[in-house]
């Protein structure tokens, strides 16, 4: 007899009392414990209880695309209609694939927070030591900052999160750690004992600090998993979160419809490292704006650097190196955790194809805020005239930062990518050049952003090389402000370019026209040169 208690999700239900914090691991809807969430739900819609708890992750754990507010998935789940009471405050990183949760944001009926992903990380590994805060350089300058918003989202979220501190004359933020009072963690296999392993998992993601920080709070872990196995079967480097942590686990009753790797597949042997597929299986991606974009960033490469890749545009490196041969110089990291290989794309993000290694999410963004990354391409919504980015916020939609802040905060050299114009832009790429086909109507690059998610103040005076490539244009920062390197072919700066632009932008005296490769159908051909740069 194993010592784990087994007890099925409306069961593990029972344990989140009035008040109380629970915790949801998942990146997507990578490692959600999905019948956890939805036992909740119908708790509460059957017995109105529990009422006013705390919500706490760090990315949206939910679905992304062909969002159904009448069939709610993940973390939606718990703000759907007649589910009004339950949550009072949420926590988290990123928050965008949770519409229906954001709404009651929105509208100042629940608090909201928004902390950067890699603090959240740290925080819950500092609260699995009973530690009280994180001291960090992430998130200076931007929304983070108490002199900004403090992580609020909005006037009902007073708490206070975060504090400036100066230690040895250099500013830092201070983040405050928080109990939790349930946790949700998901895993592939349990055993008699309780130890859990993620063989069949896309990431490793955050399930052991998370499942610490509750612990270290006198609070109740409870693992779903898809299959059970004898005690003492299970390699013990296997296991992720081990038995002495875990309390109660709960075997999935419907793994195809609560336990999927991510929302593209129930399960994708490539994605979790037991099976390889042919690199050159990869599609090839159209000749569009989001690869123009693409293999303008592939031109900042050189051999054996350490890169990331972000939502969005940047997506479609992936292919722009599978395509050129020089995946092999690059090793392609994604925050929950995978190094090397093929970064998925859409519902796959946050996993990877052929990845190498696997590490935690935590331990990923000690990596990269101590460095590590020397690129980072990333996507870009508004900018304004210091260099500013906003992702996170835009009136009533609420993103969150993601990993966005602690990757642009450290990488050596930053490529944000995104289309010029907003609301109805049409482009074609024909005969090597940019043809706008339907300007947009909203302007992306402002005065001032609603949210400032990348402060180019902050990457100035640490010496970052921080390029803005659109479909039309290339921008760089520089010591006397953003200014206008590049120009694509079929494209005048003067009357398409300039008139776009919310504030004075500075025209580089050697203005150039972009590489003319960028625009042409077949491989740039660039390996050798990207070599070239040893």
């Amino acid at each position: 007899m194993g010592r784990a208690k087994f007890i099925t999700a409306e069961q593990a239900a029972e344990f989140v009392k009035d008040g109380d914090t629970v915790g949801v691991v998942g990146f997507r809807i990578q490692g959600c414990p999905e019948e956890l969430i939805y036992a909740l739900q119908q708790r509460y819609l059957k017995t109105g209880s529990p009422k006013g708890i705390t919500t706490t992750h760090g990315a949206s754990p939910s679905p992304g695309l062909g969002f159904d507010p009448e069939h709610p998935q993940g973390m939606n789940l718990l703000g759907a209609p007649g589910m009004e009471g339950c949550i009072i405050r949420d926590i988290g990183a990123h928050m965008g694939l949770n519409p229906l949760i954001n709404a009651w944001i929105t509208d100042n009926k629940i608090e909201g927070y928004c902390i950067p992903e890699g603090v959240m990380m740290h925080l819950y590994r500092a609260k699995a030591g009973n530690k009280p805060c994180v001291v960090t350089h992430v998130g200076l300058g931007t929304f983070a900052d108490p002199r900004e918003t403090g992580c609020q989202l909005n006037a009902k979220s007073t708490r206070k999160i975060v504090d400036l501190v100066e230690i040895n004359g250099k500013e830092y933020l201070q983040y405050y750690t928080f109990p939790i009072n349930v946790q949700f963690i998901r895993g592939t296999t349990a055993d008699e004992n309780g130890n859990i392993s993620m063989e069949r998992e896309g990431n490793i993601l955050e399930h052991k600090v998370m499942a610490g920080a509750c612990k270290a709070s006198g609070g109740i872990v409870i693992a779903q998993v898809e299959r059970v196995v004898k005690a003492g079967t299970m390699d013990p480097k296997s296991v992720v979160v081990p038995g002495i942590m875990v309390d109660y686990v709960v075997k999935c009753s419907d793994p195809q419809r609560f336990h999927r790797q991510c929302a593209d597949d129930y399960y994708n042997p490539s994605l979790s490292g037991e099976m390889q597929f042919p690199m050159d299986s990869v599609p090839i991606a159209p000749l569009d704006e989001r690869k123009v974009m693409c293999r303008r960033a592939a031109l900042e490469m050189r051999p054996n650097i350490v890169g990331n890749l972000g939502m969005g545009v940047p997506e479609t490196l992936g292919a722009v190196c599978a395509e050129e041969n020089i995946a092999d110089l690059m090793t392609l990291t994604v925050e929950p955790g995978p190094i090397g290989g093929v970064p998925g794309k859409v519902e796959a993000f946050g996993c990877a194809y052929n990845a190498e290694a696997y590490i935690d999410q935590p331990d990923m963004f000690d990596f990269y805020d101590g460095g590590g990354l020397d690129l980072a391409v990333l996507g870009l919504a508004e900018m304004d005239q210091y260099g500013n980015i906003n992702v996170s916020k835009f009136g009533r939609d609420i993103a969150g930062a993601g990993g966005y802040i602690n990757i642009t905060t450290s990488a050596k050299t930053v490529v944000f990518c995104g289309a010029m114009m907003a609301k109805g832009l049409r482009v074609k790429i024909e005969d090597g050049k940019v043809v706008i086909t339907q300007e947009g109507k909203v302007k992306k690059f402002v005065q001032n952003v609603a949210h400032k998610t990348f402060s180019g103040d902050y990457a100035k005076k640490t010496g970052q090389k921080i390029l803005y490539v659109t479909e039309r244009a290339v921008f760089e920062m520089r010591e006397d402000g953003l200014t206008l390197t590049e120009v694509a072919p079929g494209i005048d700066y003067k009357t398409q370019v300039l008139p776009n632009i919310d504030f004075e932008c500075k025209v580089a005296p050697d203005l150039k026209e972009m590489d003319a490769r960028i625009f042409q159908e077949g491989p740039m051909g660039i390996r050798d040169e990207i070599l070239a740069k040893g």
